[in-house]
């Protein structure tokens, strides 16, 4: 019978759950019933169990606190053992290496009892991976039994307390990710006060003789380390003697020292250099050994390993006190034998490289007589194709160093190699040539040529667009670079000027400018000021110019105007206090013409002035937050919302200037009762900007702004609803700010307007909980159990939202739900990430993940990501309804556009398959994946198709 319930569990998954109720006391009866000598039978009972945990998560759900108790029971079941042995002392773990076997004494050679211990491990295993919210639970009952039951004796079971061990650590992990404070209640917090006991516990298995303990204790501390990263600082002397022997065991496997090497590595990486300065003499010795093997893999490690100890061993230039030098010629040694040996491996030339990048930059100074040695070695791997992407980047490491290497040797060889790779299709490799030359110029800048730096030029000039901005950030940062050196001449602005500017005067036209490239933009123009080969006025009247529509192109885009009033901020900024309060001048004046054919003009005057009032205190230029409040009395929306933006920045600059008495109270109290009055807007855009002004003012005034959104929260317009929710949104930053305690009481006011009748106000709700769950977690995770039904509730399609425009000859049907199910669905993607704990991945996934699969092209994108996440931090509960959720994905790797669909159309439909395609990747990738026939004939369809096998292929080898 058990045998047949844990078969028909794995086979019909979820639809076994409804039966629980009468299986479950059976299976519980079994196990504390049966004889001794009827192992087997608890054995079975135990494995049912853990398949109704992975299989049923939702059912199960009430009974997770008896199976609890009964996998801590029988994890220690061992009824023919007795343990005489006492706890090992600090005296006697360092005496023996081998353990008294006489204290074990067996009254039966036929035991079976291993096989129970090992069924309870693994169904407590399944406990921990399908439950994150009972994490604080297990920490406190069953964490301190599992570090027990490292002394399992059958070694197969002890692979199997130190798999349930790791993932433990692994869900502690994906529960906390991104939470940095640790108080009493956090599964970090706990898990840290059992590291103690877990370093002595693995110490006693890493001396034992097996290689396979071995390898499962360093399992397990190094995943120690990811979740913990600084956690084992106090320990590091107790465990090098095993990280030792390990290494330079005879007897010890590849594998062994593999996991040893790695957990070295991480380590090292996790913790203050001075941390190993005591045990550099008895680590390096081991890992330089390690460097000279010959597979290839411990040979890779053993490197990377190296590249840690090197900055352990020289943290800085000082050495903080550490003499160093010792270490210098042996590291050099090892590293340039595997640096010149041509026949091996890619990994290991690729990491040897590397490495001695590091040693060069970090050791150069003691290394004078050596460097005519080896750079010539890593430009030469610069001319082969396989090792030149890691070369160029070693060259970046060497430059970035503040030793101040000598490199005349090589420099106008690799600057030449350089310039030529910024014109390679390998986009990698122009990304990391344009870093290197940045440090490289930045560092021997008085070595190079200006002719070097004009061709280097010519090259920049060609990647700047908007069709690859990362790259355009870089070319940006470059152009900066060069402009910034002094030595470089007036040929190399004039250059700049010529090739560079007109690319860059294109670009910010583009409503695609945003990020780092956008940054890199604002850079650039300061920098060609600075230079002194481009005049302001010239530069400003061209910024000026980009945001003129032209008869080619018509209107600019809204993006755009942003980017040109931020430029012309920064540059106006970087000239000097006589320009900056000449322009300031020039866009006041702009506003007092009340020419409504002038509204363009006005329209980026007061974003300009919004952008310069963001970065600068304004108040000196008088009544200017009057010239900007007439703006409003103008009949377009777009100058409405441009004079909220303004005001809102002009009034949080001038509130943090306390001493800017002539900026009184009054002002600011005009400027808030203003924006209240525009909340009501019907642009969204003008609500948005009034939302983000009150929620920067909020920051800075929280005390007076939270009761005022408070009030507002009531107010019977929907759209002060929604605009007042909108604006805590933009008052909760990342970073610790006073508005956080006086907000938290506060919070439900907001957040439970995710329930009201208005849509715009729901979506809002959504925002702002999202917002909340990504920057400070912890203000909401109390409202979740409240607010979770409330957010899945909002993924529904709701018929009532869905109407039929008349067109005429056609009829146009119109969702105005999409939006806000996108949001919820985005929303609960952020809580996973921040909140795991507190979601039931089960009550979720169905019907509202099932629901959202199958929905519009903007629910299924965010809806393919959930899935992949789920699959990899709650795998259980995804594999219980496996086969509901293929029909869904099925339909969309299917969808075939209609034959007169539009290229954008077709895009669109390409990158659904291909989102679709990397949620069903994510799904095979699960254990037991292949348990579900349905999901199963779905990758025979896939595999079958050459067009859809070819993307899946490509997307899971990404």
């Amino acid at each position: 019978m058990i045998n047949i319930s844990w078969h028909h569990s794995r086979a019909v998954g979820y639809r076994f759950g409804p039966h629980l109720g009468d299986t479950f006391p059976v299976l519980i009866n079994y196990c504390t019933s049966a004889s001794e000598s009827d192992e087997e039978l608890r054995e079975y009972s135990l494995q049912a169990l853990e398949s109704f945990l992975l299989r049923c998560p939702r059912d199960i759900s009430s009974y997770c606190d008896d199976i609890l108790h009964l996998t801590l029971e029988y994890l220690s079941y061992d009824p023919n053992f007795t343990d005489n042995m006492e706890e090992d002392t600090d005296d006697e773990i360092h005496e023996e290496e081998e353990e008294d076997e006489s204290a074990n004494e067996y009254t039966d050679d036929e035991d079976l009892s291993w096989k129970v211990r090992r069924a309870a491990a693994k169904c407590l295993s399944a406990l921990i991976v399908s439950r994150p919210e009972m994490l604080s639970r297990l920490y406190e009952e069953a964490c301190p039994k599992l570090i027990d039951r490292f002394k399992e004796r059958e070694e197969n079971v002890k692979m199997d307390v130190f798999s349930t061990f790791i993932e433990l650590l692994r869900q502690t992990g994906n529960v906390t990710k991104g939470q940095v404070d640790m108080n009493e209640l956090s599964p970090r917090w706990l898990l840290n006060q059992e590291v103690p006991k877990v370093v002595k516990s693995i110490n006693r298995q890493l001396r034992e003789k097996s290689i396979k303990t071995k390898v499962g204790a360093f399992s397990v501390l190094k995943e120690l380390v990811v979740v913990l990263p600084d956690c084992l600082a106090d320990h590091i002397g107790s465990l090098i003697p095993g990280i030792e022997k390990a290494l330079s065991d005879k007897s010890a496997t590849s594998n062994l020292k593999i996991e040893a090497l790695i957990f070295t590595r991480l380590v090292l990486a996790s913790n203050s250099p001075s941390v190993f300065h005591p045990y550099i003499k008895d680590l390096s010795s081991p890992v330089l050994s390690a460097v000279g093997e010959r597979y290839y893999k411990v040979t890779a490690e053993a490197l990377r390993v190296c590249g840690e100890l090197v900055r352990v061993v020289r943290p800085g230039i000082e050495g903080q006190g550490f003499d160093f030098k010792q270490y210098v010629h042996p590291i050099y040694n090892a590293i340039m034998s595997r640096l010149t040996n041509q026949d091996q491996d890619q990994e290991v030339k690729e990491c040897a490289i590397s490495c001695m990048g590091l040693v060069v930059s970090t050791f150069g100074d003691n290394l004078k007589a050596e460097l005519a040695t080896c750079l010539p070695v890593l430009v030469d791997r610069m001319g082969n194709e396989i090792t030149r992407l890691t070369a160029v980047k070693a060259f970046a490491v060497i430059a970035a160093f503040p030793l101040q290497i000598d490199l005349s040797c090589v420099l106008e060889h690799v600057i030449s190699e350089l310039t030529a790779f910024l014109r390679k299709a390998n986009r990698a490799l122009r990304q990391a040539t344009l870093g290197t030359l940045n440090s490289l110029i930045a560092a021997y800048g008085d070595k190079i040529g200006p002719s070097a730096y004009e061709v280097i030029i010519v090259e920049l000039s060609t990647l700047i667009s908007d069709s690859d901005l990362h790259m355009t950030a870089l070319a940006l940062e470059l152009c900066c670079t060069l402009m910034g050196d002094r030595r470089s001449g007036s040929s190399i602005g004039l250059a700049v000027r010529n090739k560079v500017l007109p690319q860059a005067l294109l670009l910010i036209k583009s409503s695609l400018l945003q990020g780092q490239a956008l940054m890199a933009l604002q850079s650039f123009f300061a920098a060609l000021v600075f230079s002194e080969n481009t005049s302001f006025d010239a530069l400003l009247d061209s910024l000026l110019s980009c945001a003129k529509p032209s008869p080619q192109s018509g209107g600019v885009a809204k993006q755009a105007l942003f980017s040109i009033a931020q430029c012309v901020a920064v540059l106006c900024l970087s000239a000097g206090d006589q320009k900056y309060s000449s322009t300031v001048k020039m866009l006041t004046e702009i506003l007092k013409d009340d020419s409504s054919t002038n509204s363009a003009k006005q329209h980026l005057a007061l974003l300009c002035l919004g952008e310069i009032g963001r970065r600068k205190d304004l108040s000196s230029h008088a009544h200017i937050e009057n010239i900007v409040i007439e703006s409003f009395q103008s009949p377009f929306e777009e100058i409405k919302s441009a004079a909220s933006y303004a005001l809102g920045n002009i009034a949080v600059i001038v509130r943090q200037s306390v001493d800017k008495a002539e900026f009184q109270d009054s002002s600011v109290e005009k400027i808030l009762n203003l924006l209240f009055n525009h909340c009501e807007s019907e642009e969204e855009g003008v609500r948005n900007v009034v939302a983000e002004c009150l929620g920067k003012i909020a920051l800075i005034e929280p005390g007076k702004l939270v009761p005022a959104l408070k009030v507002r929260t009531t107010s019977p317009a929907a759209f002060t609803r929604a605009t007042v929710v909108i604006a805590v949104k933009y008052s909760i930053v990342e970073r610790p700010e006073k508005i956080d305690e006086i907000i938290y009481p506060e919070i439900s006011s907001f957040l439970m307007l995710i329930k009201d009748h208005d849509r715009h106000v729901r979506r809002a709700a959504v925002l702002a909980l999202s917002t909340f769950a990504h920057n400070k977690p912890n203000l909401v995770k109390g409202l979740l159990p409240k607010l979770l039904p409330l957010l899945y509730d909002q993924t529904i399609v709701k018929q009532e939202l869905i109407r039929t425009v008349d067109l005429g000859p056609f009829k146009h049907v119109v969702d105005d739900g999409l939006e806000l199910r996108k949001a919820a669905f985005e929303c609960v993607d952020t809580l996973l990430d921040s909140c795991l704990d507190q979601v039931n991945p089960s009550s979720f996934i169905v019907p509202y993940l099932k629901s959202g699969l199958d929905d519009h092209y903007d629910v299924k994108m965010p809806c393919h990501l959930i899935l992949s996440k789920l699959a990899d931090k709650c795998p259980s509960a995804v594999l219980a309804v496996l086969d509901s959720l293929v029909d869904p994905l099925q339909k969309t790797i299917n969808f075939k556009p209609k034959q007169d669909a539009v290229k954008q159309e077709v895009d669109r439909n390409e990158d659904m398959i291909r989102s679709a395609l990397r949620a069903i990747a994510s799904l095979n990738r699960i254990s037991g994946g292949d348990c579900s026939l349905k999901f199963k004939n779905l990758m025979n369809e896939i595999s079958k198709s050459p067009a859809l096998s070819e993307k899946y292929y490509s997307i899971r080898n990404e």
